[in-house]
């Protein structure tokens, strides 16, 4: 069902009557964010572990909503401790599997409502994963759990956003699904055998973050959720009625306080609901405006625009360190040939643009040489602007899924005191990622140390380290099919446009690749 017919913002697509509040860019705030708000406390929260536990107690304090948002959902992963079906009589012992918990929690808190939604493609795996049928079942029949797929999106595009709600007080907005083959710790152990999906199968080393945030922002993520779920074709949403308590996580020290946090979104154009392209926009900004280094891990490095901004940025005389981490190759055969292929032809052509040798992407692996997924989303400049969402450097990302990121920019007015904290969330991340002390990252870059530089020194001391990309030959065919972009296109309507060839180089950014090749063609003729 599409949302009802009437004026619309032109930059939401979002009728008056969708929500209590107006949904469009606020006039006065700059290109590439759809609003700002206050966030009396926020938190990054690396790798799922953590994060399956944290929701799990976020959720056991909720009073009225509950309104989950994911690209997946499997309801039979355990998030926390609690009952097993070896003890099923503790009825007063929360249960530990996610579907059980949710009827579990709506039977006992009688005001409690919960929402989910799921992006509708690959609805039918609940039937290929046993108990979730019974869970799903369970949920349909609960008067007070609404499970809805979102299918409001145009053909190849999809609903990617990972944010959770709870009573308007608290949000979440990542890269983190509750789905079977996310849980790790941030040590990534060789052959963990907690890391299993619920079927029992193990899975490898995975890497995410996901950002808590709490007050203002969190009742605007909620007003956009609500939005989201009218658009999906539920019924309209009331905003929740106002409470001094929030669901705030007990036992988590905030790394922010007081601090404004911004909104950027994607969503394609889809009936009467207009194009929104601000992550985009905010990506060539925040690359832009990079002073001295950027530090990025993301599943992709596909998307032409990002790829652009680098480029620009790194032809500078006053050119800044960029370091990627990124997986060594992306999750399913697909993905390689639609990602993979692109990130060599991207990478290329951003050296090309790198006269300073500023630019590298780095692999993390674990102590025994095993491959980490990354998952993540994230972005630090400078150490002033920490950036966390679900959206990825590839072209889907800015302009056909709908994503949704927050970020924490120390340059506005009143965000000042947030630097110490997004620099000592860039020294853990590569703790993490080099196996050393966060003490020693911090030595190692301080007074301008380069991060390219500590990652190539990890793999020496025998932990987890990170490796260099080093791109491999790509064939004529691997070529043409990178840059027709006919697996990642820009926009909807090009999904299907796979006659056109050298889309991924509009613009200026392939000639000085277009000179390497024939170089390369002509050093092979001779």
């Amino acid at each position: 069902m599409n949302a009802p017919e009437g004026p619309r913002d032109p930059a939401s697509g979002v009728a008056p009557s969708d929500s209590a509040v107006h949904l469009g860019s606020e006039e006065g705030i700059e290109e590439g964010v759809w609003r700002y708000a206050r966030a009396t406390r926020a938190h990054a929260v690396v790798d799922a572990a953590d994060y399956f536990a944290l929701m799990r107690d976020a959720m056991l304090a909720a009073r009225q909503r509950i309104h989950l948002i994911g690209w997946d959902f499997d309801t039979r992963i355990l998030i926390g401790d609690g009952r097993r079906w070896w003890n099923l009589p503790r009825k007063r012992v929360a249960p530990a599997r996610l579907g059980a918990f949710v009827v579990w929690l709506a039977n006992r808190r009688r005001g409690l409502e919960v929402l989910v939604l799921k992006w509708n493609f690959g609805a039918l795996k609940a039937l290929m994963r046993g108990s979730m049928v019974v869970d799903l079942f369970r949920w349909w029949r609960h008067p007070r759990i609404g499970y809805k797929l979102d299918a409001a999106h145009p053909i190849g595009c999809s609903h990617h956003q990972k944010i959770a709600v709870i009573d308007d007080c608290f949000a979440v907005c990542g890269g983190i699904d509750m789905a079977g083959d996310r849980w790790d710790t941030r040590d990534h152990i060789d052959d963990d055998p907690r890391r299993r999906r619920p079927g029992g199968q193990p899975y490898g080393p995975w890497h995410d973050c996901t950002m808590l945030l709490e007050g203002p922002v969190a009742a605007a993520l909620g007003e956009f959720g609500r939005t989201r779920w009218h658009q999906a074709g539920g019924r309209h949403l009331e905003p929740c009625r106002p409470q001094a308590e929030s669901a705030w996580p007990n036992g988590i020290v905030a790394q922010f306080t007081d601090v404004e946090v911004g909104i950027a979104r994607t969503r394609s154009p889809y009936a009467n609901i207009a194009e929104v392209r601000e992550i985009e926009a905010l990506f060539c900004r925040q690359i832009a405006a990079a002073k001295h280094f950027i530090y990025a891990e993301n599943q992709y490095f596909a998307s032409r625009r990002v790829a652009e901004a680098l480029a620009a940025r790194l032809d500078a005389p006053d050119a800044p360190e960029v370091v990627l981490v990124m997986p060594q190759e992306s999750d399913g055969w697909l993905e390689q040939a639609a990602m993979d292929l692109a990130r060599i032809q991207l990478f290329e052509a951003v050296k090309c643009h790198d006269p300073h040798g500023r630019f590298s992407i780095w692999h993390p692996f674990t102590k025994g040489g095993t491959p980490i997924y990354v998952h993540a989303k994230l972005m630090i400049v400078d150490d002033q602007v920490l950036r966390i969402g679900s959206a990825n450097m590839n072209n889907r990302s800015m302009g056909l899924d709908s994503e949704c990121d927050v970020f924490i920019d120390a340059g506005r007015p009143g965000n000042d005191h947030a630097m110490p904290a997004i620099r000592a969330l860039r020294h853990s991340l590569l703790a993490e990622h080099c196996g050393l002390a966060e003490e020693q990252v911090a030595a190692a870059l301080a007074d301008g140390g380069s991060m390219a530089a500590l990652a190539a020194e990890s793999a020496k001391a025998g932990g987890r380290h990170l490796r260099p990309f080093v791109p491999r030959p790509l064939t004529e065919a691997e070529q043409a099919l990178a840059d027709s972009e006919a697996l990642d296109p820009e926009r909807p309507e090009e999904m299907l446009a796979f006659y056109q060839r050298g889309r991924l180089w509009r613009g200026g950014l392939g000639r000085k690749l277009a000179k390497l090749r024939r170089r390369r063609g002509n050093a092979t003729q001779h």
